[in-house]
């Protein structure tokens, strides 16, 4: 079985490379999509195509509408939305894809350790799976597409 799998979550750390390169391993027939990762390009994408902004909100707003074409469109076409929340920053926008994911009744497998647990308790509810490492989560992955562990 070939999947679609959007990599949402936080961009500070190589969990989606891990993720990945497992993957390949074990040549699993997964097909990836994820956000435009490099921070600052993702910051400023909107003032960089549509033009400055005086006001550091308008600033934002504009990446944020630009940003939110892509993330929305590779979260309508998934099979599996995997969420990493990390430990250093708050990501309200990985808040945002699981609940929307999870609107779109697509699947979620949401990977943060014991820190966030309180504060994302509601969103381990509605997922299919919560683990504390990318490793599991590549290892669902086989046991989706294979049927195997």
């Amino acid at each position: 079985m070939k999947l679609k799998v959007y990599l949402s979550g936080e961009i500070h750390t190589d969990w989606r490379d891990q993720i990945k390169q497992t993957v390949k391993l074990l040549d699993l027939p997964i097909e990836f999509t994820e956000p435009v990762t490099d921070h600052q390009i993702s910051d400023d994408c909107g003032a960089m195509i549509m033009g400055t902004e005086e006001k550091k909100f308008w600033h934002d707003h504009k990446g944020a509408k630009l940003n939110s074409i892509r993330t929305l469109k590779c979260i309508q076409d998934s099979d599996v939305v995997i969420v990493r929340f990390g430990e250093k920053y708050k990501q309200w926008n990985a808040a945002f894809d699981a609940g929307y994911a999870i609107a779109k009744n697509k699947p979620i497998i949401v990977i943060h350790g014991s820190d966030n647990q309180h504060a994302l308790k509601e969103i381990d509810a509605a997922a299919s799976a919560v683990i504390d490492n990318p490793k599991k989560a590549a290892e669902i992955l086989k046991y989706i597409t294979s049927g195997s562990v």
